[in-house]
């Protein structure tokens, strides 16, 4: 499978909140079964907070909601209320960006991998997700 880095434009539904990620061709996203992210149909994947962009005046249609421990930063279009990127409870150091949200032309290859959010403490404990947002070299 093809790792190239490259750059992919997202976007929310009225494009009021553009950005743009370095990621690479080929990405695993994950699908949790939560009650938050089932409701918002929620499929992302995690990137360095340094590989993303966010451009133009998009900071000025944003919105963030927290819940709980008010760790996780859940932004939204004020116009629109699509959340597309966020700051994860699990990489404070990163950016979930929802696949749905960004152009996949880019993408060679997209796997969505489904994750148990539901029993988040265990899932967090065994799957190495608060690694996804370390930068890792491709060649």
């Amino acid at each position: 499978i093809e790792s190239k880095l490259v750059f992919h434009d997202g976007d929310c539904h009225g494009k009021k909140v553009r950005w743009k990620v370095q990621a690479p061709t080929s990405v695993i996203a994950k699908k949790f079964n939560c009650f938050d992210y089932s409701m918002r149909g929620n499929t992302h994947f995690i990137v360095s907070r340094q590989w993303f962009e966010l451009l133009g005046d998009s900071d000025q249609f944003t919105i963030t909601y927290t819940f709980g421990t008010h760790t996780a930063k859940h932004i939204f279009c004020k116009f629109c209320g699509i959340t597309s990127f966020y700051t994860p409870w699990s990489n404070l150091d990163g950016i979930a960006v929802t696949l749905i949200c960004l152009d996949i032309g880019t993408f060679s290859h997209v796997e969505i991998r489904n994750f148990d959010g539901k029993n988040w403490e265990n899932f967090y404990n065994q799957n190495g997700i608060a690694l996804q947002s370390k930068i890792h070299s491709t060649k």
